[in-house]
């Protein structure tokens, strides 16, 4: 610990105010406790580009289901897919179950503690790598993730916009990260920028850095950090089929193991694209052809935004004989799956809406 850091007044306020207003997170050591690096590696994954409310209820599941990373490595991937199922960027899933396999096939087990060994690992990025080797082992790591960028956009009054800025950020951050206590340190930036210095309205008479807050001087941290202006999300569009069989097991498919959505199941359906979808041309990607369903349209559309684009599906609905269905089960990819067994199928968001759309439509 240098003697500049150790007397650091920043550093030293942060943390009194943590000590005193520090968030209870269910994967979060509490003050002498060691944390578990299985948890915090669990939840970091869980926590990109999704909030701690969402992220709460899936890994107390997880970690209930999966106490331990030998546990969750032993379970089939379907397994670990379906209850990760409404969480949203389903390739962190993936990755989540091969690192598992790997830090028990390879490292016995143990996480190790290096950010280089980390960075090696299935799904670990600089950020992860960083959290990790800081919270849950306690070593010297520049933690930046949106929170600590827009403190530190505020904190020196950084008016370059985002992305472009996050070079200087991660610069600026890096400045002030501690030797001393840097898990505590880590969470302190990132429980400030979630609780005081929030995107809207921040609650600038309650920070512990006010004082040497430039943007706070300036008038200006709400309006900080500045972000280039995003480009429209263009709107794909597809058509599902819904084939139900005569016992109202209702036809699935699972979806590629590489690219959006890998591996998760899905009402069939055709490729999303730009244009629009002509009846013939959509029949011509249905699971059964129009001389073996009376395919009819649901009225509405059932819509869904992921990062970068709209989707709109429209839905075509049949009932298919007993011997046409076990023509289809045979094939690969496909499944039959009766409605009361939906939530032990890995169904994304955007496939839990079709089927409340058909059922809401009353076919």
């Amino acid at each position: 610990m240098t003697t500049a850091q150790s007397s650091s007044p920043k550093a030293k306020d942060l943390l009194a105010w943590y000590d005193r207003h520090r968030r209870r997170l269910p994967w979060r050591a509490l003050p002498g406790q060691t944390p578990d690096p299985y948890a915090v590696w669990l939840s970091e994954i869980m926590l990109q580009q999704t909030t701690v409310t969402a992220v709460k209820p899936y890994f107390e599941r997880f970690l209930s289901r999966w106490p331990t990373v030998e546990a969750l490595a032993a379970a089939e991937l379907d397994d670990v897919l379906t209850e990760w199922a409404g969480l949203g960027y389903y390739a962190r899933a993936r990755n989540l179950h091969a690192c598992a396999k790997v830090v028990t096939d390879k490292h016995d087990g143990i996480f190790p503690s290096a950010e280089g060994a980390l960075l090696a690992l299935p799904g670990i990025g600089a950020y992860t790598a960083a959290a990790i080797t800081a919270i849950a082992f306690g070593h010297k790591a520049v933690v930046v993730d949106g929170n600590v960028e827009r403190v530190m956009a505020r904190l020196h009054a950084v008016e370059e916009p985002l992305p472009k800025a996050k070079l200087s950020l991660k610069a600026l951050a890096a400045d002030l990260t501690l030797d001393h206590r840097p898990g505590d340190y880590a969470q302190a930036v990132m429980d400030l920028g979630a609780t005081v210095c929030t995107p809207k309205s921040p609650s600038c008479v309650l920070c512990p850095w006010q004082k040497p807050c430039r943007a706070r001087r300036l008038g200006i941290a709400a309006e900080l950090p500045r972000k280039m202006p995003k480009k429209k999300k263009p709107t794909r569009r597809g058509v599902c089929f819904w084939l139900t069989r005569s016992d109202g097991a209702i036809l699935l498919r699972r979806r590629p193991e590489k690219g959006l959505l890998g591996g998760m199941m899905e009402i069939p359906s055709t490729p999303w694209r730009d244009d629009e979808w002509v009846a013939d041309e959509a029949n011509t990607h249905a699971p059964v052809t129009v001389a073996r369903a009376k395919w009819r349209s649901l009225d509405g559309l059932v819509t869904h935004t992921f990062t970068h684009f709209h989707l709109e599906l429209g839905v075509k609905a049949a009932p298919v004989t007993d011997k046409r269905a076990g023509a289809v089960g045979a094939e690969q990819d496909f499944v039959w799956a009766h409605l009361d067994a939906m939530g032990d199928q890995a169904l994304p968001s955007v496939m839990r809406k079709v089927v409340k759309h058909a059922l809401k439509v009353g076919y």
